[in-house]
């Protein structure tokens, strides 16, 4: 998680500043050169770890997606929200289960103190129209509810008969082009955090299906 250099005075006086959070699913320590990948280079993420802070040691709340991200979202452990315990997340799983609405969280939380919040990426914590990221505190959303995608057809089954999982918001929507660009260039845009003091979160899963179009995509990620 990292602070803009940009800050903005609340009423009380004290910095209110912009929050820019990255998470890369099931991304592995040595997956980055600042971390020793010497196959190939990540020189903006290097960049980040020689200006700020690089950690040598961590702990994972859980090993498998949705139920690490839990956590992040919630500030508790897991283990103490049913959702944990479906992994995978599905659609096939028998009875409606998520992330619940009325549950505190990190973005329900900064909105009371101001701030408009924006989640770019993936979701995966419950289905419409029960649970989702506008039912959980976020302002705005852009990207996909399922446990993963293809890049290129934005679809988690099979490219013949599945509907796209695409959403901005609440609406299924239709974008041509590689799922990581549409998701950078929208993490980027103001339409997703246009007010003043604003969480921006992105979570990006080059990673959780490394193997989906990767000639194509090799040649659009050699400069993270």
């Amino acid at each position: 998680m990292a602070a803009s250099a940009t800050e903005r005075k609340t009423r009380y006086g004290t910095a209110q500043p912009n929050i820019v959070f990255i998470l890369a699913d099931d991304l592995g320590f040595a997956d980055v050169s600042c971390y020793g990948r010497r196959d190939f280079t990540t020189p903006n993420i290097d960049r980040l770890a020689t200006e700020g802070v690089r950690f040598t040691q961590a702990y994972a709340n859980s090993a498998v997606c949705t139920a690490s991200r839990v956590p992040i979202i919630t500030g508790r452990y897991q283990y103490r929200l049913p959702v944990w315990l479906e992994e995978p997340l599905s659609t096939r799983t028998p009875r409606k289960i998520g992330l619940p609405p009325d549950h505190p969280t990190l973005p329900s939380i900064l909105k009371k103190a101001g701030y408009c919040c924006a989640l770019v990426g993936k979701w995966h914590l419950g289905t419409l129209p029960e649970y989702g990221p506008l039912q959980s505190g976020y302002d705005y959303f852009y990207g996909f509810r399922s446990g993963a995608v293809d890049y290129f057809t934005h679809k988690s089954g099979s490219a013949a008969t599945s509907a796209e999982d695409l959403w901005e918001g609440d609406v299924r929507i239709h974008r041509p082009g590689y799922l990581t660009c549409l998701e950078t260039a929208r993490s980027n845009s103001s339409k997703a955090t246009p007010q003043a003091a604003s969480l921006s979160s992105s979570v990006f899963t080059s990673m959780h299906r490394i193997g989906l179009g990767r000639r194509r995509a090799t040649r659009r990620s050699r400069n993270v």
